[in-house]
């Protein structure tokens, strides 16, 4: 009978470990306190207090560490941790085929179409000098370093979402590097032009460059539709064989 009690109460508690956690502007593997000192400090019974550490932990927000030396640390920022949890539950839908790299390459063209626009709003020398950067690592890269090239295309694309000025929608696109990423370069390696993608690349910089935004969007959409169309192909080919 006292579960929903303290069920509410621990929501509560969650909720004012993470203002602290920001105000106090502790990241990852920073000390957050000992479960003791944390039950005292916020005035809740250790129950309480361990549910409340559990929905957090629940989040990839914060993880507990036993033995000398242990307590609770914080595992990611609330951004980063709304990515953690979305990479989990794409990654578990892709593997049991819920969903298909079509439809993630579909949702990409739908998420950084329009944060490419908002990027080259705000795009600043800062901005372009991190994207021309990246684009000369690729420009210079061998076209069989997988490693290298996929690091520059996560470059370019996180640059641009972080340049947009949104943390959630930056948080939201996380999944593409930690799971459709690593698909696609498997899907796909041999059938895209490395060429072709340095060209949209200096696309996007260029729209950057001039601040154009729907310079920006059409070349992020190009870009995408690209990728979309060769796994098309690629998915056709394996099926007819």
């Amino acid at each position: 009978m006292n579960s929903q009690p303290i069920r509410g109460a621990s929501e509560q508690v969650a909720v004012l470990i993470q203002h602290h956690i920001q105000r106090q502007g502790l990241g990852p593997d920073d000390f957050l306190g000992r479960e003791e000192d944390l039950a005292a400090e916020f005035g809740v019974s250790r129950p309480t207090l361990r549910e409340a550490l559990k929905l957090l932990a629940s989040g990839s927000l914060i993880r507990a560490s036993k033995g000398p030396g242990g307590g609770i640390f914080v595992a990611h920022t609330a951004e980063q941790g709304i990515s953690r949890s979305l990479s989990d539950s794409i990654a578990m839908m892709l593997e049991t085929g819920a969903v298909t790299l079509g439809e993630l390459l579909d949702a990409r063209l739908l998420l950084e179409v329009p944060l490419a626009g908002h990027a080259a709003q705000r795009a600043d020398a800062a901005l372009v000098a991190r994207l021309r950067a990246a684009v000369e690592t690729e420009v210079a890269a061998d076209p069989d370093d997988l490693e290298t090239l996929a690091a520059v295309d996560g470059e370019v694309h996180r640059t641009i979402a972080a340049a947009a000025g949104n943390g959630i929608a930056e948080a939201l696109i996380g999944w593409v590097f930690d799971v459709l990423q690593p698909s696609l370069v498997v899907a796909l390696h041999g059938a895209v032009l490395q060429s072709a993608v340095v060209e949209q690349h200096e696309a996007l910089l260029a729209a950057m460059e001039r601040g154009d935004p729907g310079r920006a969007e059409r070349a992020m959409k190009d870009h995408l539709l690209y990728l979309r169309d060769v796994l098309r192909m690629v998915e056709s080919r394996d099926v007819h064989r």
